[in-house]
């Protein structure tokens, strides 16, 4: 490969990361429904026909930014999960740090897993950093449980719910870690 195709091409992956940098920065600081392409092309210097050479639309931006979270959703619960010495605290520490992520990063958080996208869950074109997310709720149950997976689903399902409910207040938040003591306790030490 020429150098000259290279540059051209570490630079084109330098405007598409700064694209999605923009288009959270501006969706955590006003929400999605500002997250325009003419509002991003704006913030990030270019016209809107290179955003385009880059994203067909604000669906598409808006994948790209919700697989960059799921990125750093799977090292923050992998941290989390890392943490803790034996299943039942890895699995409460991996619980509190997804509630912590979806509260510190609503915007992501609902680029994840509120606006409408063509990602597919538990599926063979799953994008690999969902999947590293899921995967750290798999690891917190023992590799000898053939429900592993199903456990984490159903964690996966509650903690979803848990932060849908607490971020439209349907839910008090001061409630938070008896609900997720109630949890870990009904799932962590369920066997196979």
């Amino acid at each position: 490969m020429s150098v000259i195709r290279e540059r051209r091409e570490r630079e084109r992956a330098r405007r598409h990361q700064l694209i999605i940098t923009a288009a959270r920065e501006l969706a955590e600081a006003e929400g999605w429904e500002a997250v325009t392409t003419r509002r991003l092309a704006e913030r990030v210097e270019y016209s809107q026909p290179v955003l385009y050479s880059h994203f067909s639309g604000k669906d598409a931006i808006v994948r790209a930014v919700a697989i960059d979270g799921f990125g750093e959703l799977a090292a923050h619960l992998r941290r989390a999960r890392s943490a803790g010495p034996e299943p039942r605290q890895a699995l409460h520490a991996v619980c509190r740090a997804y509630l912590e992520f979806a509260t510190e990063r609503p915007a992501l958080y609902q680029a994840m897993f509120v606006m409408p996208t063509d990602m597919k869950f538990a599926h063979a074109e799953t994008p690999p950093p969902l999947r590293a997310a899921f995967d750290e709720l798999v690891s917190c149950f023992r590799p000898d449980n053939a429900r592993r997976e199903l456990f984490a689903e159903v964690i996966w399902s509650a903690l979803h719910g848990m932060a849908a409910l607490a971020d439209s207040g349907r839910i008090p938040s001061d409630g938070q870690e008896e609900r997720l003591d109630f949890l870990v306790t009904q799932l962590a030490d369920t066997p196979d």
